[in-house]
């Protein structure tokens, strides 16, 4: 008689198991769905482009018009002075963007270069927390430092002899790209240097001992091994920023905007929202929205060949 031989344990555990590739799937179904309620089920509402829409009536009771809407930005004069108005108000915004982009890597380096870490730890979470601020309170923060009569740069100013009376500085149109990306730049830079503080991390130690042992100074060492170690990652970021070039988002630009720096301020986004929502033209506000999807893809494909060509490798 044949002795009776046991299954491994390991066998005896996956005998009734989910195999591993649809479990890995399963993870995955929840974000999924998120995605395709967020991201597509929203699109049915392209079909407003297709009809002249009128609040109170059901889509389909309104007229069919085809892709008059479209025809209506480069044919009607004075939407199409509009949309280069807030296509080159967006674009100016999307290259500053990416100059001032280097200046979380350069927090990172300079950030990782302190000795204490208790200071360390300390600076890291104050210039992460204005992230976590919603632009509202931004804004509220803003009128309190520069609002006519209370504001403290009025205030300064005045006592010191610069200024006669107060000056209303968040509703001047002067500068207005410049402000909006400091304010962006003060709210985003310790939040998009926590990438580049884990690569610093990951970079090889021995490298930077090797680099000690021949001599290298602090200064030798951030060029010549943080600043290699952290292209790949500032390059990947800065080829999503490229595909995410004409999307500048609404909150920040909707809450310091005003009669006087509307004609700077006012981006894609907010175009979109202030057309439709505000002034109630439902069918041409998601014209020019999916106009900005269509070029939205058309850069990310970009953004993907460049990634081919310089790195040998896509990012999609």
């Amino acid at each position: 008689m044949k002795p009776v031989t046991q299954r491994p344990l390991v066998n005896q555990i996956r005998i009734g198991r989910i195999p591993d590739r649809y479990q890995l799937f399963l993870y995955a179904l929840p974000f999924l769905a998120l995605v395709f309620v967020f991201s597509y089920m929203p699109l049915y509402g392209w079909l407003y482009a297709f009809y002249n829409y009128r609040p109170g009536f059901s889509l389909f009771d309104t007229e069919f018009v085809g892709f008059d809407w479209f025809k209506s930005i480069v044919s009607n004069p004075t939407q199409t002075q509009e949309v280069l108005r807030v296509m080159k108000n967006t674009m100016a915004m999307s290259l500053l963007g990416i100059v001032t982009s280097i200046f979380p890597v350069i927090f990172a380096i300079m950030l990782m270069e302190i000795r204490s870490t208790k200071f360390k730890k300390f600076v890291q979470v104050f210039t992460t927390l204005p992230n976590f601020i919603s632009w509202v309170l931004v804004y509220a923060i803003a009128f309190m430092l520069f609002s006519v009569d209370m504001g403290v740069v009025n205030k300064v100013m005045i006592s010191l002899g610069f200024q006669d009376h107060g000056v209303n500085y968040l509703a001047s149109d002067s500068h207005t790209w410049l402000k909006m990306i400091l304010w962006s730049t003060w709210k985003g830079l310790g939040w998009g240097a926590i990438l580049f503080i884990a690569a610093i991390a990951s970079i090889d130690q021995e490298l930077y001992d090797a680099a000690k042992v021949d001599g290298a100074g602090r200064f030798r060492l951030m060029w010549h091994i943080t600043v290699p170690g952290l292209m790949p990652t500032y390059f990947v970021l800065l080829l999503l920023s490229i595909a995410n070039f004409i999307n500048n988002g609404l909150e920040q630009f909707y809450v310091f905007q005003n009669p006087m720096n509307k004609d700077h301020i006012e981006v894609l986004d907010l175009y979109v929202y202030n057309i439709g929502l505000v002034g109630f033209n439902f069918s041409f506000a998601t014209a020019v929205s999916m106009l900005k999807s269509i070029v939205s893809i058309a850069l990310l494909f970009f953004a993907n060949r460049m990634s081919k060509w310089v790195r040998g490798e896509s990012i999609i």
